[in-house]
Formats: C-alpha cells, structure tokens, sequence
C-alpha cells in the first residue's frame, strides 16, 4: 500500500467527515489530556457530558490542581473507574508543582505522569501538541487489523508490535493528530464491530480483509478469562434516621482487600461500636452473615451478594 495515498485518502474524508466534539478546534493540551483520560474505557457518548460538567468545574491545570480529592472524585461520579480520575488528579499537582504548570509536549516525558500510557501519551502528543507521535486505541486496531487482514490477536504481544510498527510506518509526517483522530473517527463511524459499512469507507480500495471478505471476523482478540464470583455478605446498619456509611480505600476489589468479606465487616463492625459507643466489638460463631444478624439484630438488613470482577 502506498503510504501517501493512503493517508492522504483519510485525511481527505476526515476534513468532511470528523465528528464535532467538545475538546476538538483549539490545541488546549489540558482538555485534549482530559478527554484522553475520559475516553479510556469509556464511549465518546457517555464521555461529553461529563467532559463538560468537569471543564466547568476545573478549567484549567491549576485549578485541578489546587482541589481537593473528594470534589474531583465527586465531580468524576458516575463515569467509573474512579482510579483515572485520582490519577488525573495525581498528575496535574505534579504539572504545577514540577513542571511549571505546563504539561510535557513529548510523549516519553508523557508517559512518567500518573494514568499516562502508550496510547495517551501518543494521542496528547500528536494531537496537542504536532508531534509525529502514533496513537492506537480500539477503533486504531481494529482499523488497521482489517486494512491488513491481521492474524495475530490484537492483545498478544506480537499483535501489539505489529500494530504499533504499522500506526507509525503509515504516520505523514507533521499530520499526525489529523491522522490519529481520523482513524479514530473512521472506526467509530464506519469500520464498527459488526456490520462495517465498507462501501462507504475511503480506504475501501486497499482493506485486504474486505477484499478477502474476512472484515467481520477480524480483530482476532484473545480468549477471555472466566470472570470470577465472590461471595460476601452485606449490611446496612441503621440508627433512628441515620444510616451507617464508611467511605472504602481506594485500591482492590470494590475498594475492599482480600479476602473481601473479612476485611470488609470488620470495618463495618469497628465503625458500628463506635457509633454505639461501646467498646470493642464482640465475637459471634458461625458464617458472617449469621454473625451479624445476632449481633446486631433489627439494626440492620443483611442479605449475601454475588460480586463479579478482577
């Protein structure tokens, strides 16, 4: 394939095709920084209207900077994740308070920042920046992977290689961000998961796998792991018109350590004696769940929940 054309063709439907989105026209690092960290995981749907609640919460770097945790983790509510927003918050102290309030126009000096990897790092670089930086997110992969019917899944190592060799051998030079934010759109809008419309795509003409008719069968992924379940029990504790409510650490499972169930009601139960004011707890035989209900009797609601996650 030829590299100009190539990229010359996206580039062109790109000009009349890119979506309008909030953190697009002005190269502002800091809304292209936290649109990137926003959309990791996240569709661009769900995405804008928090980007936008958040731009007017935090404007800028420093005033992220100078708030305190809860009001960006109240702010990032309901996006999930909440380990990005921490980081986000993590990262910008460190712009100010190192780095003069600039953020790193390099993607290696990107990457030292908390919540920065390869794709965001690549993605800031090249679009807030100008730098001849590659990016590959879902829509980058599975672009590519149909373009030159690749075989290898996309989450094994020599698929990643290949698709990182590809993203920056095809990169024009000086055009980057167009690029990346055209292959980006061009996934979105047209080359989906399922059912692409390829007589629509600008790159009909050179997708080895539409010509194979393999489109619908490529990015090959790799098998996915059997998702665990955990039982634990829950509680609510109640006192007249107040409810018990203790706020989790922030890393493990569902904020919790392991095992999730020990951990997790001997905190309930610390911060219930203290409400009672009593001192210390008191040991109960037998499963938590029955440990609770005769400890704490019509206190409480208690019932066993199934958790799935990593």
């Amino acid at each position: 394939m030829n590299q100009n054309d190539f990229a010359d063709e996206l580039l062109h439907w790109y000009a009349d095709n890119a979506r309008e989105l909030p953190w697009r026209g002005a190269r502002d690092p800091y809304a292209t920084w936290v649109s990137e960290i926003m959309l990791q995981q996240t569709r661009v749907e769900t995405v804008i209207s928090f980007y936008e609640r958040w731009m007017q919460k935090f404007p800028d770097i420093e005033t992220l900077a100078e708030a305190n945790q809860q009001d960006v983790l109240s702010t990032w509510e309901g996006l999930g994740y909440y380990r990005r927003a921490r980081n986000l918050h993590k990262a910008a102290q460190i712009v100010v308070g190192e780095m003069g309030g600039h953020l790193p126009q390099d993607a290696v000096a990107l990457r030292k920042l908390p919540g920065i990897g390869r794709y965001t790092a690549g993605a800031i670089a090249s679009i807030a920046f100008g730098q001849d930086e590659p990016a590959l997110d879902g829509n980058i992969r599975r672009v590519l992977s149909r373009l030159f019917n690749l075989t290898d899944p996309v989450g094994s190592v020599q698929g990643q290689r290949r698709l990182w060799e590809l993203a920056a051998k095809y990169l024009p030079s000086g055009k980057a961000g167009d690029f990346n934010q055209a292959l980006m759109d061009l996934g979105a809008m047209i080359c989906t998961p399922h059912a692409p419309e390829c007589r629509s795509c600008p790159l009909e003409v050179h997708c080895k796998a539409y010509s194979l008719g393999v489109q619908e069968q490529l990015p090959v992924k790799k098998p996915r792991s059997q998702t665990p379940h955990f039982m634990v029990t829950a509680a609510v504790i109640c006192q007249g018109h107040r409810v018990l409510i203790a706020q989790r650490p922030s890393g493990g499972l569902l904020g919790v350590g392991n095992p999730i169930a020990a951990a997790g009601l001997m905190k309930i139960a610390e911060l219930f004696w203290q409400l009672r004011g009593e001192a210390g707890g008191r040991q109960v035989a037998g499963s938590p769940k029955r440990g609770l209900a005769q400890a704490w009797g019509d206190l409480m609601q208690v019932g066993t929940v199934v958790i799935m996650g990593r």
